[in-house]
């Protein structure tokens, strides 16, 4: 027996390095447990992650049952493993996974992390006690006819897809509330602008109607990022030889996995190339990132709206969610456009993260795909948190200054460009300098110099006619 030994409240385990005592009532092992002594980096395990735990687990079924089925594994220990596993996907034995997120050795102990808690669950599922491999060995059984190198990056694309499905649903359900408040406010003008400037006239609505357009963009590209995440590359072991496999070991467990997960899974075409390339991650990042920059832009554009609320633009009042300074009473800050502008910065950083472990790999393996899981989790997660905290907390609450909103028009001289077509540029670059220097209504000084009459001037302010193309009014 080369690991088992109860002493006390220790067993004693064994490895390529020497004997290590485990806790007894532990379901990890001695793999495990040097990981947790070389890796103390983010204080957060994989056992945070459930979609990876739950990933992790789901592959391990798919090999046990492709073993099963090619003959490789007995009924009796294919079993006792697809129903530790099943343990694990119903919320189970999550404080078992340990190893740090951020880890060397190409995620090798995330992997083995798992194969110890299945094998030690296993084993107590066939009435043998924790660490008595003899019986169901991690490495042996668990994890035969895997290697970490196409165990790891498809457990990392399961959990990727799992959190884009629920990204989507966030950013859909995002999209949906500017839409509802561009129907709102569908029927109220306002002053465009460029470049921070007075421009022509458009509606609230269509302001609003703008940002649910651009979420709705995002949501097709991440959708058009998703199938190459669901390139595998399982059976490849090693380098993508698939050296120690059944020849038909790669479709066999690609089927089953398939099966457990709903995925529409594919087997890359080739495999060595497979195993050292993660491009689907850097293209999924560039991705993500867009998505960052362009809901940013959008808080942006939020925190300038509401901006004042007397001093500043005003146009619209985003909800008070707190008090805004331990000086100031009364004042109010955009809380939650801050917050969202913050991790899209975090995002944009993890992109660089994810293009610069990316490029380090070498030869037939990228040694540091951690870190690039570690960074697109937390893309994804906050990217999710965040949309569903912009809908809920700011979104779903703004409301028109409609005073405010109907001063800046009445104040604006941008009108003459509507009334250009009418009276003449000259006409009109004169009214607009005595509307400028004089404080004047553009609408009132039209009337007092009789350029046109009021009937008409009204036709062509009408809000329609000045949000949309439109011939000209007789």
């Amino acid at each position: 027996m080369d690991t088992e030994s109860l002493t006390g409240e220790f067993r004693i385990e064994h490895d390529l390095l020497g004997d290590m005592e485990i806790p007894a009532q532990a379901y990890y092992g001695v793999h495990t447990l040097r990981a947790i002594e070389n890796f103390p980096i983010t204080g957060q395990s994989i056992g945070l992650v459930a979609d990876l735990v739950n990933a992790l687990a789901e592959i391990k079924i798919a090999s046990a049952l492709a073993n099963r089925d090619l003959g490789m594994l007995d009924e009796i220990r294919a079993d006792a493993i697809v129903k530790a596993c099943q343990e694990i996907l119903a919320g189970n034995l999550y404080d078992q996974f340990k190893v740090d997120l951020i880890q060397g050795g190409a995620g090798t102990s995330t992997n083995m992390n798992a194969n110890e808690v299945i094998a030690n669950r296993a084993l107590e599922l066939l009435g043998h006690e924790r660490g008595q491999y003899e019986h169901l060995h991690p490495n042996e059984h668990v994890n035969m006819s895997q290697s970490t190198n196409d165990v790891y990056p498809t457990a990392l694309k399961l959990a990727t897809y799992r959190g884009c499905e629920r990204l989507l649903a966030r950013m859909q359900s995002l999209q949906e509330a500017f839409e509802r408040k561009a129907v709102e406010f569908k029927d109220i003008l306002k002053v465009g602008r460029t470049q921070l400037q007075d421009a022509v006239p458009m509606t609230l609505g269509q302001e609003f109607h703008t940002y649910s357009v651009m979420i709705g963009e995002d949501i097709s590209r991440v959708q058009e990022a998703l199938p190459l995440i669901c390139e595998i590359n399982l059976g490849a072991t090693a380098i993508g030889t698939g050296i120690n496999t059944h020849p038909e070991y790669a479709s066999y467990a690609r089927n089953h996995l398939a099966e457990v997960t709903g995925l529409p899974l594919i087997t890359a075409p080739n495999l060595i190339e497979a195993t050292q390339d993660v491009g689907a991650f850097v293209q999924l990042s560039g991705v993500l990132k867009r998505v960052a920059v362009k809901v940013s832009k959008i808080c942006h554009d939020l925190r300038l709206l509401s901006s004042g609320p007397r001093a500043g633009i005003g146009e619209i009042n985003l909800p008070a969610r707190q008090a805004g300074s331990s000086i100031m009473p009364g004042k109010v800050n955009p809380v939650i456009p801050e917050v969202v502008n913050q991790v899209a910065y975090e995002v944009i950083g993890n992109d660089v993260t994810i293009s610069f472990a990316a490029e380090a790999g070498q030869l037939q393996l990228n040694a540091f795909e951690p870190i690039i899981a570690y960074s697109m989790f937390r893309s994804i997660s906050h990217l999710s948190n965040a949309f569903q905290t912009l809908e809920v907390n700011c979104v779903d609450g703004i409301t028109a200054n409609l005073d405010v909103l109907q001063e800046h028009m009445d104040r604006s001289i941008v009108l003459v460009t509507a009334l250009n077509p009418y009276i003449g540029y000259q006409n009109a670059t004169s009214v607009a300098k005595e509307a400028l220097h004089s404080g004047k209504r553009v609408y009132d000084i039209v009337l007092e110099r009789g350029l046109l009459d009021q009937a008409k001037l009204d036709a062509i302010l009408h809000p329609q006619a000045l949000t949309a193309p439109r011939l000209p009014i007789r």
